[in-house]
């Protein structure tokens, strides 16, 4: 007996051109998120805002729709993380899902006090020149820096300038762990360091726990990571998986934070009248916005019109349209 053919899943409505705050869930890529949420708002326009890794959770924005275009602008914002850096162990990929590279000798972890820990924090602190983690997705030669390193090659990256403007440490919490690599397995001394960070766009946290181990001499990487905040979107606002297919198994179709309300979260905001928003709408300049970052235009009814960027034409101050999102 033939078994009947499989119904192809029943697509949902399309969700509205709009933001969804996702807290990410551990073991998921940031391409998976992608990939669900794809199904849930019934459209393949979905695109995120910054990478996590599977091993990292939290908040991870993603654009639905016409709002996958103002996400450039979100990539570039500062973020929060709450993370766990393990001091005594160095990885291949300065996180725990690497291979040990190294363990500290005997009595390392033991020297370090809160004295030479705050010391190596301080000098990781502010406007600094870090060398990225060699498995990251930075290209080199046209190829991912993860990709050649998987593929046994040596990858040695330049150090790019960052900020970190706040690296706080919550708890330090001497610990033992188990060293699988080696055979057989042993037990080391180790010392988990809860901290809470703010960073600027392209910092790599896991890169902090390895430099913060190789100043204090124990070698270190990171355990655990949570990205708390990006730019105007934090956890307060994001939304499990479950939840967000719960809302749209109950409501027909996913809900999304409109544009204007993204726009407002990232951007400056500029009222304009019903003439500029004319004007706009065929890609003509206005009057200055005065501020020299880009800005949303709002219309009188609340709608996001583009987004302006102050500059000088024919020796006169004026606004031009960098996105036109309401065009007529």
């Amino acid at each position: 007996m033939i078994s009947p053919t499989p119904q192809a899943p029943v697509r949902r409505p399309t969700a509205a051109d709009g933001f969804v705050v996702v807290d990410k869930p551990e073991g998921w890529t940031s391409h998976d998120v992608v990939g669900r949420m794809r199904r849930l708002a019934g459209t393949r326009k979905v695109g995120h805002a910054g990478t996590l890794d599977p091993m990292a959770t939290g908040v991870l924005v993603l654009g639905i729709g016409k709002a996958t275009r103002l996400l450039t602008y979100v990539v570039g914002a500062d973020k929060d993380y709450d993370a766990t850096i393990r001091l005594g162990v160095a990885t291949t990929t300065d996180d725990a899902e690497g291979q040990v590279l190294s363990v500290a000798g005997p009595g390392a972890v033991e020297r370090v006090d809160r004295a030479a820990l705050d010391a190596g924090i301080a000098d990781l602190t502010g406007d600094i020149q870090q060398v990225p983690t060699s498995v990251s997705a930075i290209k080199v030669d046209g190829k991912r820096a993860y990709a050649l390193v998987r593929a046994g090659e040596s990858v040695e990256l330049e150090a790019r300038p960052v900020t970190v403007s706040r690296f706080e440490v919550l708890a330090v919490r001497p610990a033992t762990a188990t060293v699988p690599d080696e055979l057989p397995a042993r037990d080391v001394p180790v010392v988990d360091v809860d901290v809470r960070v703010t960073v600027s766009s392209g910092t790599y946290v896991r890169a902090l726990a390895r430099d913060l181990g190789a100043a204090l001499g124990t070698g270190g990487h990171l355990t655990a990571l949570r990205r708390t905040r990006v730019g105007g979107y934090d956890l307060a606002g994001a939304r499990t998986l479950e939840q967000l297919e719960a809302q749209a198994d109950a409501d027909g179709t996913l809900a999304t934070l409109p544009m204007a309300e993204a726009a407002r979260a990232t951007f400056p905001v500029r009222e304009l009248d019903e003439d500029e928003v004319r004007a706009l709408g065929y890609g003509q300049w206005v009057t200055p916005s005065g501020r020299p970052e880009v800005v949303a235009a709002l219309s009188p009814s609340g709608t996001l019109v583009a987004l302006l960027e102050d500059t000088r034409r024919r020796g006169d101050d004026l606004a031009k349209p960098v996105l036109v999102l309401a065009a007529r």
